[in-house]
């Protein structure tokens, strides 16, 4: 189905919705339930860059040896914040990024160009500015925590733009590794554990501020979905860790996700490492 809508292209997509206050919703869908979703959807374009439409994303979270930030998240606090590298696998390009909350449930995530996605290197200073602007809780000991691993495919309607993400893994990543990370620079954390959500697709809407529930939101609410609580992160390492604080997202978990049990590695050799508001630092 994907495959018979129009293509857009990458700077069409950032000039109709590059929404710098928007609200996300997120949805956990079987791939049945998805192929439902997406023979009703309306007029809708998807992003193609090179002939392709799906694109592999690669991220390493970063927390202090406390879990602060896994912890803020577990326990609703409003001044919680998120640290973690972005790599655009199939450009290369890689962002250092910075999540915090704002007022009335605003999301406000910064980030600059990085060059190493195991470590925050030099971006640590730029890490700790967005932190304190925030009015986050200081965080002066950050090491990577959690790997996530997925491909996207993003479509475009007129009144939202609709993210699919598909083949999500995590890996709880040890302090320490030999070798290099795949997209250069020093060498990235060790896998621990691993779990993957099988064939469930994360669906998220992404609207513009006040605008209310797109027609893909509408859609799937008739059909008996209603937005879950899932992080990349957070609810990545609830997986990994079961004796983590889970309560925002025990249901989701156990009723939607049905994950296999967590996979340990045999060894530390593995070389490869709502509003929401954006900004880019060159």
């Amino acid at each position: 189905m994907i495959d018979a809508l129009a293509p857009v292209t990458l700077d069409e997509l950032n000039d109709a919705a590059a929404l710098q206050t928007r609200r996300d919703r997120k949805y956990v869908l079987t791939g049945d339930e998805l192929d439902d979703l997406l023979a009703a959807l309306p007029p809708a374009r998807v992003l193609e860059i090179d002939g392709a439409r799906s694109f592999a994303y690669d991220s390493t979270y970063f927390d202090t040896p406390d879990l602060d930030a896994f912890r803020l998240a577990a326990t609703r606090r409003r001044r919680r914040f998120k640290v973690r590298t972005r790599t655009y696998v199939d450009s290369g390009s890689c962002f250092v990024e910075v999540k915090t909350r704002a007022g009335r449930g605003t999301t406000v995530k910064e980030r600059q160009p990085h060059d190493d996605a195991g470590h925050l290197g030099v971006a640590r200073a730029f890490v700790s500015a967005r932190l304190a602007d925030a009015g986050a809780p200081s965080a002066p000991v950050l090491a990577p925590v959690l790997r996530s691993r997925y491909h996207r495919t993003t479509l475009l309607l007129d009144d939202a733009r609709v993210t699919l993400d598909t083949g999500l893994v995590w890996e709880l990543l040890a302090p320490a590794a030999v070798g290099r990370h795949p997209t250069g620079g020093q060498a990235g954390p060790a896998v621990r554990r691993s779990a993957g959500i099988g064939d469930r697709v994360v669906v998220e809407t992404k609207t513009a501020a006040g605008s209310g529930p797109s027609s893909v939101d509408r859609l799937l609410w008739r059909a008996g979905h209603r937005p879950d609580r899932i992080s990349k992160y957070a609810t990545g390492l609830a997986v990994l860790v079961p004796d983590l604080p889970d309560a925002p997202w025990r249901r989701l978990v156990r009723r939607r996700l049905a994950l296999p049990a967590p996979t340990t590695a045999r060894t530390a050799t593995r070389t490869t490492p709502d509003l929401t508001s954006e900004r880019t630092s060159s």
